[in-house]
């Protein structure tokens, strides 16, 4: 039996969640077809149904390829998993503490988390980490928002590998944990404000460069001659011997970017 369009695009997703998939990786349709034992048309139904939620991109002359965020929507993509998740906590506190099935859920999908940074496997860490999102808008009730939340998750699993993130993955576990903790005890605002600084400190681990101005290569190669020689002539250096720069006199920021 071959496989349906929906475990193709399940697929495809735990892939970028496990770090398997990087930013920009062709999926070629043949390729996926022969993979999944099924014709091009499904492939092409479940690329078509990823594209849809912002997972993949096609090109008309190049084919399939895995998004590559910009910085601007990695911030919105961040921006929707804080109104999502903070949200969703907030809504569950009118109506009390979750029930003991759902932390039962919780503590397992913990456990898993604890045995996978144990082991070498990265991807079914990272996997565990971000699934910990979905698996806590499953257990508060609202398979919408979890369905919802998988997909952000993908693309900031997808951000985090674009800008190289520096997050610690225990660091994550353990707010993961302190986030149940204050469920399993009643104190739904605790469990915002963890959830929160969680998702606050994730998006600082990015290294999101500042913005560089993309001509500057092709403007100071195309620039005139005459400009250039002059700039050569002016920058001769005399017989007098200049003095060392102090430390206070070097730009931080071209200090530290000789650095890097």
């Amino acid at each position: 039996m071959s496989t349906s369009a929906s475990e193709i695009s399940a697929r495809i997703v735990e892939a970028v969640m496990a770090q398997k998939l990087a930013p920009g990786s062709r999926l070629g349709e043949q390729p996926l077809a022969m993979l999944f034992d099924c014709s091009r048309t499904i492939v092409r139904e479940a690329l078509t149904r990823l594209a849809a939620r912002g997972i993949v991109t096609v090109s008309a002359r190049r084919g399939w390829f895995v998004i590559e965020p910009s910085q601007d929507e990695a911030r919105e993509a961040f921006e929707a998993r804080r109104v999502i998740e903070l949200g969703l906590i907030r809504s569950t506190g009118s109506t009390g503490k979750i029930d003991k099935a759902a932390l039962r859920q919780l503590k397992a999908h913990l456990q898993r988390e604890k045995a996978a940074l144990k082991e070498s496997d990265v991807g079914n860490r990272s996997f565990l980490l971000g699934d910990f999102h979905v698996c806590l808008a499953e257990c508060l009730g609202n398979t919408l928002l979890a369905d919802t939340l998988r997909d952000f998750t993908a693309r900031t699993t997808l951000i985090a590998m674009l800008y190289q993130s520096t997050h610690d993955a225990v660091q994550s576990c353990e707010d993961h944990v302190q986030i149940v903790a204050a469920l399993e005890r009643g104190d739904h605002a605790a469990a915002e404000a963890l959830m929160a600084a969680h998702i606050g400190t994730v998006q600082s681990a990015l290294r999101v460069q500042a913005p560089t101005d993309p001509l500057a290569q092709l403007r100071d190669a195309l620039a005139p001659l005459q400009q250039k020689n002059k700039k050569t002539t002016a920058a001769k250096p005399t017989r007098r011997k200049a003095a060392a720069p102090s430390p206070d006199d070097i730009d931080s920021s071209t200090y530290l970017g000789a650095l890097l």
